[in-house]
């Protein structure tokens, strides 16, 4: 392997850690502060009251976003196809987990301020097609149709990967008006999203549709985090 195709092979995981951080580190000093007894506040006390559906959601989400970034360099896959497998394995429930306990909190905790109507409605809707989307990987994987668990896979995963975009949505609006309202917040939060399925819907189409083979490995059909066509 040349290096500059070992630099574009690892350019995309790369990135999408680099994406990822900043959610995560939110999430370990969230973690953190239930862990810690932290004084309640307006902002903390549902999370220090109900900590169960936070730290499921924070542990998944974080594992099934960083780890899950390295399922899309080619190189590695074709190398450690073993390990493509097995960590697909542990990748999958994660991000249902996540989504699932996204779900969870938008129903268990109180609205918080500046969010209202819009960006409950849009968890609610982008959690479970997160659920969903993982879900259906799992049906064409067990079919053995992977390149269309490969779809499902990069739709699920574009999804968790939502907060990491919302970084960069809410920037702009932060900078120009400083505090958010309902309206902005709600235009941040979905932008997030709706950036991150369109470009999963351009990953999928750019590559030509496979027909479903019995034993096509793993490693052949993109990025994937839960290729295990071969493991049961």
């Amino acid at each position: 392997m040349t290096s500059s195709s070992s630099r574009a092979d690892w350019l995309v995981p790369v990135s999408l850690m680099l994406l990822s951080a900043v959610p995560v580190l939110a999430g370990a000093v969230r973690l953190g502060e239930v862990a810690g007894g932290a004084t309640p506040t307006p902002e903390n006390t549902r999370f220090l009251t109900d900590p169960v559906p936070l730290v499921l959601h924070i542990v998944s989400a974080s594992v099934f976003c960083f780890v899950g970034a390295l399922q899309f360099s080619p190189g590695l896959r074709r190398r450690h196809l073993g390990w493509h497998r097995a960590s697909g394995r542990v990748l999958l429930p994660m991000g249902i987990v996540a989504a699932l306990t996204g779900l969870w909190m938008t129903f268990a905790y109180d609205v918080p301020a500046p969010d209202g109507v819009v960006v409950y409605a849009q968890r609610i809707l982008f959690g479970s097609a997160m659920a969903v989307a993982l879900v259906l990987a799992y049906v064409e994987v067990r079919r053995r149709n992977i390149a269309r668990h490969r779809a499902w896979v990069v739709r699920g995963y574009a999804i968790g990967q939502g907060a990491g975009t919302q970084v960069f949505t809410h920037l702009p609006l932060t900078l120009l008006a400083g505090e958010f309202t309902e309206t902005s917040r709600a235009l941040a939060m979905g932008a997030g999203w709706v950036v991150n399925i369109v470009v999963a819907e351009w990953i999928i189409r750019r590559r030509p549709r496979r027909r479903p083979v019995g034993r096509t490995p793993a490693a052949a059909a993109g990025p994937e985090p839960t290729a295990t066509a071969r493991s049961r």
